[in-house]
């Protein structure tokens, strides 16, 4: 198993969550083909408790090569097994294995409403819920791209993950930050 150190997890997850939301300048040069939501606001504080714990064991995976079926640190892994594998090594919670399961677990959230540690999905294989990552706050969600790629943290708000967003789950309610009834 790949050993990391806490402390570039840490140094990475402080810059992520207390960096500046993208500007509309920021954004890139080409229009987007469609009109897209708004992106989730700034969130006031970075997350504590066990969002934080989420927040911080999804970086620690930052650089693992992707692998389609793949389910370990070792020898890459797809994107289900990425959000599986977060939230059991933080929070021993057990998630579904697959994108099209993962989708159902939770509450529904709306882009304007995610907070650290909601699912995010995409249409990304022209069929709804065909990809997940994490949120992880401040427009910017962690994922396993797709073959060649490793896992990285991108911008919810580029045209190309904007135009693809299918919506969001809530697996741990916000007031609490314990797992929602229907993720159990």
């Amino acid at each position: 198993m790949r050993r990391l150190s806490v402390l570039p997890t840490l140094l990475a997850a402080l810059l992520i969550l207390t960096a500046e939301p993208a500007r509309a300048d920021e954004m890139p040069v080409e229009a987007p083909a469609v009109q897209h939501t708004p992106p989730a606001e700034a969130e006031a504080s970075p997350p504590t408790g066990p969002v934080a714990e989420l927040v911080v064991q999804a970086l620690s995976f930052l650089g693992i090569p992707y692998r389609y079926g793949g389910q370990s640190r070792d020898t890459g892994l797809d994107c289900s097994a990425l959000v599986q594998q977060v939230f059991r090594d933080a929070l021993g919670l057990v998630l579904p294995r697959t994108t099209r399961d993962l989708a159902k677990v939770g509450e529904d959230v709306e882009r304007t409403s995610l907070k650290a540690g909601d699912l995010v999905f995409f249409n990304t294989r022209r069929r709804a819920f065909s990809h997940v990552g994490l949120y992880l706050g401040n427009n910017r969600f962690l994922h396993a791209p797709s073959k060649g790629g490793k896992v990285r943290v991108e911008r919810l708000s580029t045209h190309y993950w904007a135009s693809r967003f299918n919506g969001g789950r809530r697996v741990l309610t916000q007031a609490d930050h314990q797992p929602t009834a229907s993720a159990i």
